[in-house]
């Protein structure tokens, strides 16, 4: 079986065009076979009242503080230009990789088709936002669906969507509590993500100095086709995503890992952590976490489309489950 190997640069390149190259280098030398960017842009931040202050209940966050200002001013220092976004296709390209990008709202779809992606991510928290899903099936060759902090019922929707639409699509397993303890990998969620999608992968969030890529490697040993890692070449704490980011070496492991058979991969977890199906299969039916319905609440609807330039007030933007024109 081959396996797909997506090299998550996120924002860990610090909006440094010359350090996405360095890291698609080093990602693609290392046996990555896409690396992808995010195409996150400070005019599709929506903002939100609640999440200025975050609300308690009884000494307990019931709402994440994230005031609208720090983080707007955080992502447009992080902004790759459309010019980059183009040059990025290019050079992933000439170096033999596949280029890929999450797209975040619909509004930029354009954009991405004018840029030469033929390869979209949709992130967990855009699972369910079914409109988007139409659009993207509309315009590109190949969806990789995150499922993470969505309900059963929402992933199932998903899949008809896009089904109806004839799109090339695989569906991640994804948990989305930062950083993932492996006792919460939940991936039997690999073999029920089978009965939507003819192939599936997982996007793993797990934390790298105590962790490393086990649990990629026992997605892989359970059926897993593709492997979404976010991926670095600077020191953990030189971003905001590092703890949860591989580096090149890890990458190389992991490539030599997808090589064996499924008894010598089966073998080695084995000799690292002989109950390994058990600690990390998990439960299928399982209710998602209050940490995954916390982060569900401020990153579903993160981003949307505005109605006039310049209006980040959610009241005058367009969410990407609504089925309004853009």
């Amino acid at each position: 079986m081959s396996v797909k190997l997506i090299a998550e640069l996120c924002q860990n390149h610090n909006g440094d065009f010359g350090m996405v190259k360095k890291m698609v280098d080093a990602a693609l030398e290392n046996g990555a076979t896409h690396v992808k960017i995010q195409h996150i842009h400070g005019k599709n931040l929506s903002f939100r009242s609640q999440f200025e202050t975050g609300l308690k209940l009884e000494d307990k966050r019931v709402t994440i503080k994230r005031p609208f200002i720090d983080e707007y001013q955080r992502l447009i220092g992080l902004e790759l230009s459309k010019e980059e976004s183009k040059e990025f296709v290019a050079y992933v390209k000439s170096k033999g990789g596949i280029p890929m990008t999450t797209c975040f709202s619909r509004d930029c779809i354009h954009d991405l088709v004018e840029e030469g992606y033929e390869s979209i991510k949709v992130a967990s928290y855009d699972c369910a936002s079914f409109q988007l899903l139409r659009e993207l099936a509309d315009n590109f060759k190949e969806l990789i669906v995150s499922t993470g902090a969505t309900f059963n019922n929402e992933i199932e929707m998903a899949a008809a969507v896009l089904k109806e639409k004839g799109v090339d699509y695989t569906m991640l397993h994804c948990v989305t509590i930062y950083p993932t303890p492996l006792s919460e990998m939940h991936l039997a969620k690999l073999e029920w993500l089978k009965s939507f999608s003819t192939r599936v992968g997982f996007s793993d969030h797990s934390l790298v100095e105590r962790d490393g890529i086990f649990a990629s490697k026992a997605a892989i040993a359970s059926g897993a086709e593709v492997i979404e890692r976010h991926f670095t070449i600077l020191e953990k704490d030189e971003t905001k995503d590092g703890p949860v980011s591989i580096k090149p070496s890890h990458m190389k492991e992991l490539a030599d890992f997808t090589k064996l058979s499924k008894e010598d991969q089966a073998a080695q977890l084995e000799n690292e952590m002989p109950n390994w199906k058990i600690e990390l299969h998990g439960d299928v039916n399982r209710n998602l976490s209050d940490a995954e319905l916390l982060n569900r609440e401020y990153y579903r609807g993160r981003f949307a489309s505005p109605r006039l330039v310049g209006l980040n007030d959610s009241k005058y933007m367009i969410f990407n489950w609504e089925e309004t024109s853009i």
